[in-house]
């Protein structure tokens, strides 16, 4: 029996893990999957060896804070591998703890792949050294990763970005709308303020008081609120006065038909842009760290751009409001014109077509799993994707 442990540590990741746990599992029946992951790696049929719920932070001291969670986490899965030896372990993003375990599994002989490479290309270059060390392929998601990783000497391979596969409505936005008391017919924003606790602790407060200006000058809009899961209710004070007025509802667990409902969406830098892009919504993108944080990471950062979409494209064809320039009245501002001036929202939604191209297609968790079936057979990374005849381009 063929066995897969695989580390992911946030809500995207567990998207992406869920997703390519069921291709590995399709591809062969009788792989055993178990790992670090959340509801939809569960979900897929895979052993949780531990909940992610916890791990995740942005900044300097909340990072701090999940230490000794993450410790706990970390030497659970090395002694999972200890004691069952997989065939290959499987990293989802989040270097944050998936270098420290792929650095001990190494010692223990068994391969490491990286799918969802971590953002080198942005900050912290110095580490693609250590995935040089580390890692026998890397599975990247964005076109431009592949050439950085092989001009670093790690084996790669570009598979496409698994949100093409992953981000279909389930609902039309008609019946989805009237669903939560809103009214189709009506202009619609979508707010995405993370998956973090401590995202939405910077970011939704802003967020809702933007929605507020925009109703004051849009006053048919409505709002409708994607949940990450795993929140406490609290993190969703700000919107509650919102909600309680009717003019907005919160949704868990379904963005994307949150996002094909809308006309205009506000949302966290991060993931959410890739799936905003791949809906072709017009963004407003937002961001906000502590001041020290801000200062380290624009000290290190090697992009021009801090949203997904925009780097993809090459130029800004969103808007980002990042720190400072983040108020709920710029927010508001770009909101309202992308709801009124339609010249406007239909050059976003043409740039964000193009992104969207960019991106491959659909079939990255199969083309992945291809990939990891063939490393854990003990066949070598390098070779063209296996992905049961299916074009990448």
């Amino acid at each position: 029996m063929r066995k897969v442990l695989i580390s992911c540590g946030e809500p995207s990741g567990d998207l992406y893990a869920g997703a390519l746990a069921a291709a590995l599992r399709d591809l062969d029946p009788a792989t055993r999957v178990a790992g670090l992951g959340g509801d939809h790696l569960r979900d897929s049929g895979a052993e949780l060896v531990a909940h992610y719920r916890g791990l995740a932070a942005t900044g300097l001291s909340e990072a701090l804070a999940v230490v000794p969670r993450s410790y706990a986490v970390y030497r659970e899965m090395v002694a999972r591998a200890r004691r069952e030896r997989p065939s290959v372990f499987v990293a989802v993003d989040f270097p944050e703890i998936n270098f420290r375990i792929a650095a001990a599994v190494r010692q223990l002989g068994i391969p490491v792949v990286y799918y969802i490479g971590p953002q080198l290309w942005a900050w912290r270059r110095g580490r693609i050294r250590k995935m040089r060390r580390l890692v026998d392929l890397a599975l990247v998601i964005f076109p431009f990763e592949e050439e950085l990783y092989r001009g670093a000497g790690i084996p790669v391979e570009f598979v496409g970005h698994p949100l093409l596969e992953l981000s279909a409505p389930t609902e039309e936005r008609a019946p989805f709308l009237r669903s939560l008391g809103l009214d189709p017919a009506a202009p619609t924003v979508a707010l995405l303020p993370g998956s973090r606790p401590n995202e939405l602790r910077a970011i939704l407060p802003d967020v809702a008081r933007a929605a507020a200006l925009v109703g004051s000058r849009v006053p048919s809009a409505q709002f409708v609120v994607a949940r990450a899961p795993n929140l406490d209710d609290a993190l969703l004070a700000p919107v509650r006065a919102l909600v309680a007025s009717g003019a907005a509802a919160v949704v868990e667990g379904r963005t994307d038909d949150v996002l094909a409902a809308s006309d205009a969406v506000v949302t966290a830098s991060g993931t959410a842009t890739v799936q905003t892009a791949i809906h072709q919504r017009p963004m407003v993108i937002v961001y906000r760290l502590s001041a020290l944080t801000y200062r380290i990471v624009k000290t290190f950062s090697h992009v021009r751009h801090a949203g997904m979409a925009n780097l993809i494209a090459g130029e800004r064809v969103v808007p980002e409001l990042i720190q400072d320039a983040f108020t709920p009245a710029a927010v508001a501002g770009e909101v309202v014109e992308f709801l009124t001036d339609a010249r406007r929202a239909e050059r976003t939604r043409a740039a964000l077509g193009r992104v969207r191209q960019r991106l491959g297609s659909s079939g990255a968790s199969r083309r992945a799993a291809a990939r990891i079936l063939t490393i854990s057979s003990g066949r070598r990374a390098s070779g063209a994707v296996d992905g049961g005849g299916e074009s990448l381009q």
